[in-house]
């Protein structure tokens, strides 16, 4: 009985559990991702409520929590009632909009209404404090990497935050993955397709992977796609032929091996190929000379050595 119990033991494979640094960057990436998500709930209930009031900020305001957002909102718990006096506390470029402003801001505001919306921004004050601090942590303990977040900083649409959460959850030593393809399989960016007869059949779905760097990658594939670059217009194209849903995965594969690459390689940097760059993959002739001008064309220089 013991020895059947060692040897369904070995039978186990390793989990994959990265170097005390990192765990520790890790509870605090994922304490940030909560306190981020618990104030972008507070902000939704405080835009819930003005509704409520039948006041339409977010209808003209794009970000009602920014200078002149919280101006107004403040000058309403002050007391302020008036829509043209409110519609004045509009700042630079939003000043434009006091017409739509005044519109606005024709509601039922209570004092029922204030209460609520005191206690909301309270609680939205004190998230930010929160990740504020947790931030500075952050920093503190990424010192250390700060060369490789600068150069995951360089992908499209990842940003030094989504940087502090790639390398706080897949670590940096990529001998773990042997390929970007085991990368991806881990991390669930690898949709599985059930062929038979020539016929697909499933719904693609990849599974349940690390929910952090799924977030992290899924919101830079979406950030990618409002950018004139390579990613953007894979992203946009994909989009249009298989619907968001997919383009964000297949963006966020797409950007999970460029990370693969440049934590395996010290010396590589990320750089973009264009929003034009093309593949062909039907002729192997025409790709190699594809590729070749578009390198040419960034700066390199390509030298094309004969296979026999």
């Amino acid at each position: 009985m013991w020895l059947a119990k060692v040897a369904e033991r070995q039978m186990l494979r390793p989990s994959f559990v990265p170097p005390p640094p990192i765990r520790l960057l890790r509870d605090l990436t994922r304490y940030r991702a909560s306190l981020v998500a618990v104030r972008t709930a507070e902000k939704n209930r405080v835009e819930k409520l003005l509704e409520d009031a039948q006041i339409k900020l977010s209808s003209v305001v794009s970000d009602i929590f920014g200078v002149s957002g919280r101006e107004m909102l403040a000058a309403l718990l002050a007391g302020e009632r008036e829509p043209a006096v409110l519609a004045q506390l509009a700042r630079t470029r939003m000043r434009a909009k006091i017409p739509l402003l005044e519109e606005a801001f024709v509601g039922q505001f209570t004092e029922h209404h204030a209460f609520l919306l005191r206690t909301m921004l309270a609680r939205i004050d004190e998230a930010t404090a929160d990740i504020a601090a947790l931030e500075a942590r952050i920093e503190q303990l990424i010192a250390p990497f700060a060369t490789v977040v600068a150069r995951l900083d360089e992908i499209t649409g990842l940003g030094a935050s989504g940087a502090w959460t790639v390398i706080a959850e897949i670590g940096l030593d990529m001998s773990r993955f042997p390929t970007p393809a085991h990368l991806c399989s881990w991390a669930r960016f690898a949709p599985g397709v059930n062929e038979s007869a020539g016929k697909k059949k499933g719904r693609g779905a990849t599974g349940h992977g690390n929910r952090y760097l799924g977030q992290v990658l899924g919101e830079a594939a979406v950030a990618a796609g409002r950018t004139n670059t390579f990613l953007g217009d894979r992203y946009r194209r994909l989009a249009r032929r298989r619907g968001g849903a997919r383009a964000t995965v297949a963006v966020g594969r797409s950007i999970l091996v460029i990370i693969w690459h440049l934590l395996a390689d010290p010396d590589a940097r990320y750089r973009d190929l264009g929003p034009n760059y093309v593949c062909h993959r039907t002729d192997p002739q025409r790709r190699t000379r594809s590729h070749v001008r578009q390198l040419e064309a960034l700066g390199y220089t390509v030298t094309l050595i004969p296979v026999a």
